[in-house]
């Protein structure tokens, strides 16, 4: 462990208060898809930053708030307009916004470093961050900001909820969608503002959405989402401000940023239940089960069409030829039925046991229901329905089967005429199951 400095512990601090404030805003900001609006906003601030400065002629961190929130909220409701009140999209007002804002920026920046004030350097740190600048005053003010924003989104949650999700149903209660839209484009222009001096304007965007989006992979809810957000975000804040502290000539902001982006990164890959790892083994997993169903529903077919008994053994060669499948891929997946007793496998060939019977009945009977339903309720061809049901049948449970059935008047036989088990017994001496 190392001691921190004075001006490490404040900046550890503000960095904490900003990730905090950014993950739980950019919560809102994400689920309305609204990303980039936060990138916008930073950059339409900057030239509320050059004009508190050039008309007070002073780096005191209130009026560049003031001048920066004041120049965020023209930008946000300008964006507002352009999207009511023409036909361009909310990306192209995003976009114009961003860039006329920033030009005028870069221009009243170029300007002031031009005048013979003498004060004037440092200015330019709003474009990338120096949290190394922070002073107690600055980190006050972040948290008041912060703080009041926090309790406004802890009251309004609800309206909130309801502007993120369906704001035609608020509409029909009586909610001023509007008025919160502009509310909630306020407070992000708060937070913005509030991590100008940190992370700078370039990368303010990834303190809003970064955490959010990690928190999204991990959860459905909205509540623990935000409050997951700011967890993300406070640990990104602390975690960047402490590796900073810990290593000379090292930028605060950019490692917060990439402390976030690893732990984005880790729930992308890790998540239970969006984890792009844990899909791809569900993937594998579904498709291992799918191949097992189809050579379970093969052997059931051939030997219905063999007469309905299932003793005898189907070659190998034989099932090979039902889906064009190699011996290495028959092998490894009949072997694995075999383990499980679903049925046998031997160098005569393979033949279905009765469990395996029972479980292709189960197969072959939703299969030839879906096809029915597609022939009836929705008219299709019978020779354009084999495709869709073979995709559904692993799909359907239990009940949905049971509903299926009972909505078709409990059918005995499929568009093409061929039976629809009706029981899964294997009680039928005829069949002769090994």
């Amino acid at each position: 462990m190392f001691d921190l400095s004075f001006t490490a512990r404040t900046v550890l601090l503000g960095a904490t208060l900003l990730g905090i404030v950014g993950g739980a805003l950019g919560s809102f900001a994400l689920l309305r898809r609204q990303s980039l609006l936060g990138d916008a906003l930073a950059h339409a601030a900057l030239p509320g930053v050059c004009l508190g400065f050039y008309l007070t002629g002073s780096k005191n961190p209130l009026p560049l708030f003031l001048g920066a929130l004041i120049a965020g909220i023209v930008g946000a409701l300008c964006i507002l307009v352009i999207v009511r009140n023409s036909r361009l999209k909310q990306d192209t007002a995003i976009g114009i916004v961003l860039s006329v804002f920033f030009g005028a920026g870069i221009v009243l920046l170029t300007h002031i470093q031009k005048l013979p004030l003498g004060n004037q350097s440092g200015l330019d740190k709003f474009l990338f961050g120096q949290a190394a600048t922070l002073l107690p005053r600055d980190v006050m003010i972040m948290a008041i900001l912060g703080g009041v924003v926090l309790l406004l989104v802890l009251v309004f949650f609800k309206e909130l909820r309801v502007l993120t999700f369906d704001p035609e149903f608020g509409a029909s209660l009586g909610f001023p969608m509007r008025g919160l839209e502009v509310f909630l484009t306020v407070l992000l222009v708060t937070v913005v503002v509030v991590g100008l001096q940190t992370v700078g304007v370039v990368l303010i965007v990834a303190t809003l959405i970064t955490p959010a989006a990690a928190a999204r992979q991990w959860t459905d809810r909205l509540g623990i989402m935000v409050l997951l957000a700011a967890a993300i975000g406070g640990f990104s804040g602390a975690t960047g401000a402490l590796i900073s502290a810990g290593w000379a000539r090292l930028p605060t902001g950019p490692v917060i940023v990439l402390v976030a982006s690893a732990i984005l990164l880790v729930s992308l890959l890790f998540a239970p239940q969006r984890g792009m790892l844990w899909a791809s083994l569900r993937e594998r997993a579904l498709a291992a089960r799918i191949r097992r169903e189809n050579l379970l529903k093969d052997l059931y077919r051939w030997g219905e069409n063999a007469g309905g008994t299932w003793s005898e053994p189907v070659t190998t060669a034989l099932v090979m030829g039902f889906r064009g499948h190699t011996r290495q891929q028959l092998t490894r997946v009949a072997r694995r039925l075999d383990r499980k007793g679903l049925l046998s496998w031997t160098d005569d060939g393979i033949t279905l046991r009765q469990e395996g019977l029972e479980q292709a009945e189960r197969i072959v009977r939703r299969h030839r229901l879906w096809e029915l339903f597609l022939t009836r309720r929705l008219e299709l061809a019978e020779d354009h329905v084999h495709r869709d049901a073979e995709e559904m049948e692993h799909a359907l449970t239990e009940e949905t089967e049971a509903r299926l059935d009972a909505l078709l008047g409990y059918p005995t036989v499929d568009p093409h005429g061929r039976p629809i088990p009706r029981s899964i017994s294997g009680s039928d001496p005829q069949r002769g199951v090994a």
